[in-house]
């Protein structure tokens, strides 16, 4: 499988998850369900398939983890969908999926076989696949709480910050255990469990803003407006962790995580 099939495999998958957005709406429940799961499967065969040519996790380029991200957006959905039924949820997703498969489209990366030494631990695919599913969920959280901010109308109402707070739970859990792998992968890369590197301390950030927004809202004088904004800010952040992280001047040559810039 060669990078140039991708288009195909976007296309069937991005109408697929379209028409179980549409679906969603229309309270066409086996619908969405059917389709979203369908575009799934064959988003990941692409993705299974860049495996096996690659003979390595598709996981070292930004385009490669973005695959991972668009793959896991539409599955959040799904999973909030499922548990809540706010029909909106998997257009949101689908939309932001595609935003990230047009990136890739437009911005294609240099996919080979090469893997340095770092990079071929046991514990750098789940590191990195597990980091991606927390992005996704966290994801889905910053979009409730714009949703909240910017396009509900009336007040909020607590099952919508209950949707909100789970999404973050879950994000935390899955981004604490992508930490942790992290720190067992370098202890055998690199001999240590933690350099504050560039790249960790932003993730020290990040996991830190989250996890002062769950104290934040367990404060009985709280202020709703406030939180859902912590959640915006707590996401740029990690945007910044994830990519942003690779345009500062302190991580140029002296972050050992700078490697995916460069490809």
């Amino acid at each position: 499988m060669s990078w140039e099939n991708f288009i195909y495999f976007a296309i069937a998958s991005v109408l697929l998850w379209a028409v179980g957005a549409w679906a969603a709406w229309k309270n066409k429940t086996v619908l969405a369900y059917t389709t979203t799961v369908l575009g799934l499967l064959v988003f990941f065969s692409f993705i299974l398939s860049m495996w096996i040519s690659l003979e390595r996790p598709p996981l070292r380029t930004m385009g490669e983890t973005r695959l991972w991200y668009s793959f896991f957006l539409p599955l959040a959905g799904l999973i909030v969908f499922s548990r809540w039924k706010y029909k909106w949820i998997l257009s949101f997703s689908t939309v932001l999926a595609l935003v990230f498969i047009c990136v890739n489209l437009f911005k294609p990366e240099i996919h080979d076989k090469t893997l340095m030494p770092a990079l071929q631990s046991p514990w750098f695919a789940p590191h990195v696949i597990v980091y991606m599913f927390a992005y996704a969920v966290l994801g889905a959280a910053a979009v409730m709480a714009i949703y909240l901010l910017f396009i509900k109308k009336g007040g909020i109402a607590d099952q919508e910050f209950d949707i909100t707070d789970n999404l973050v739970y879950v994000g935390l859990a899955f981004l604490t255990i992508g930490m942790l792998f992290g720190a067992l992968w370098a202890k055998e890369a690199w001999g240590h469990y933690w350099s504050w590197d560039p790249k960790e301390t932003w993730a020290a950030i990040t996991w830190l803003a989250y996890l002062i927004y769950i104290h934040y809202r367990q404060l009985r004088l709280h202020r709703e407006r406030l939180a859902l904004w912590m959640l915006i800010v707590s996401f740029v952040l990690l945007q910044m962790c994830w990519w942003g992280i690779n345009y500062l001047p302190s991580a140029q040559g002296s972050s050992v995580h700078t490697y995916s810039s460069s490809e």
